[in-house]
């Protein structure tokens, strides 16, 4: 399961973000090769990872979100 949410922490500047959280029964591996997958061909970047008490891997991704400005 994912959720994305958007935030400015500074002026002209926004990220998008998605969590992302795996199960224990994931290897490292496969969990490693599925974040360097939404890299390459999404454009996100790790921010944080959490490894539960429960060994849930809980993973935010950023991303720059690109205005496009009109041109006159």
């Amino acid at each position: 399961m994912s959720r994305t949410e958007r935030r400015a922490p500074r002026a002209g500047v926004e990220w998008e973000f998605d969590r992302v959280s795996f199960d224990r029964d994931f290897s490292r591996g496969v969990v490693t090769r599925l974040l360097v997958d939404r890299a390459e061909h999404g454009g996100w970047e790790l921010d944080r990872v959490r490894i539960g008490n429960d060994g849930v891997r809980r993973v935010i991704l950023r991303r720059k979100i690109i205005r496009a400005v009109r041109t006159a």
